[in-house]
């Protein structure tokens, strides 16, 4: 099967026509001047890309995507791979830390399998079906996946959030699931940033340390194979997982639709970094939740200057970032539609008249 890199879809710059009436709404709300901060920035960065000044979020969506890795071979997790096709089993029967805080703020969660390695019964009919083949190959050993199949998990992703199901929603939230992509999510950003895998290589489910510098030397082995690549579909094809090509997929479907969405952890951060060197537009239209336990994390999002809303220490993965940040977004949405101005008020605003 032959696919071809452009055939990814074209994305739209947000347009800035209502940046300074946007700014100046925000502005005269009844608060001093930037006194909310980087909700100040949100609700401008949701605003400007519906193009309004009185943006909404509808019907909001988790998407979950989970796939297995064939570098559970070797000693990189603490646990065994079928862990992923009973954490999909769990999400689906709403068990799992990602459906408790959906369903606090209301969000729809639906789950993607992605490349699982397991065989489905009827029980799972709600499980969106993508399986590229039941998961990566060893990237130790050869490469994670063929270029086809890299071209093929950018595709599926792309032509799930553009299906009609999600015509409705304008906010997304993503996430994962899959035993070894801390691994995997290490040696695309390695390869993506040039940062060296000593800085990026964490502890994962929760290695020890003897356990964590064995995971190092088996992805610098794993390196060495290659030496450093520059073409994120190649760096995708060699070292990524089938749910981390999807998710950079769907980021760019929802860029191109002109729709928010949220990057969760250290995996979905590695997924946007490879849609962001397919397409540097993505990111207009990225709001990066919160910065993980997971080592690596923090040290890419201050390589591109990235502040996220939230550090909580979390690095569970499933989305959970994403979704206990996206209270947040709602309040920012929120303060911009519903919050008195000082004129609607009838409140003194000597700022502006000092």
């Amino acid at each position: 099967m032959s696919m071809s890199p452009f055939s990814l879809p074209k994305i739209s710059p947000v347009t800035h026509v209502l940046r300074d009436k946007i700014r100046e709404k925000i502005d005269t709300k009844t608060k001093p001047l930037g006194s909310l901060g980087a909700l100040e920035s949100v609700a401008q960065q949701i605003a400007e890309i519906q193009n309004t000044t009185s943006p909404s979020l509808r019907n909001p969506k988790l998407i979950l995507f989970a796939a297995d890795h064939g570098i559970t071979e070797e000693p990189v997790s603490l646990y065994p791979k079928d862990v992923t096709w009973q954490m999909v089993f769990n999400f689906l029967h709403g068990g799992a830390c990602a459906n408790v805080f959906a369903k606090h703020s209301g969000i729809e969660v639906e789950v993607v399998d992605a490349g699982v390695d397991h065989d489905w019964d009827k029980s799972t009919i709600q499980l969106l079906q993508k399986k590229i083949r039941k998961g990566t190959s060893n990237f130790l050993k050869t490469p994670a996946m063929t270029k086809e199949e890299a071209y093929l998990s950018l595709q599926n992703g792309i032509h799930l959030i553009m299906d009609d199901r999600y015509k409705d929603t304008n906010v997304f939230l993503f996430g994962e699931m899959g035993i070894g992509n801390t691994s995997s999510a290490s040696m695309v950003l390695s390869h993506l940033t040039g940062i060296p895998l000593s800085k990026l290589v964490g502890k994962g489910t929760g290695l020890n340390p003897k356990g964590k510098e064995t995971k190092l030397e088996i992805l610098e082995r794993a390196y060495l194979r290659t030496g450093k690549l520059n073409d994120p579909l190649e760096i995708l094809s060699e070292f990524g997982g089938f749910e981390i090509g999807m998710m950079a997929g769907a980021m760019l479907g929802a860029a191109s639709n002109q729709k928010v969405f949220l990057v969760d952890g250290f995996i979905t951060t590695a997924a946007f970094f490879v849609a962001y060197h397919l397409n540097p537009l993505v990111k207009d239209y990225a709001i990066f939740s919160h910065v993980s336990d997971e080592e690596g994390h923090i040290i890419v999002l201050d390589h591109f200057q990235i502040r996220p809303l939230l550090k909580l220490n979390l690095r569970l993965g499933e989305g959970s970032g994403a979704l206990a940040a996206y209270p947040l977004i709602e309040l920012s949405v929120k303060f911009l539609n519903e919050m008195a101005s000082f004129a609607d008020a009838g409140v003194s605003d000597s700022e502006t008249k000092s």
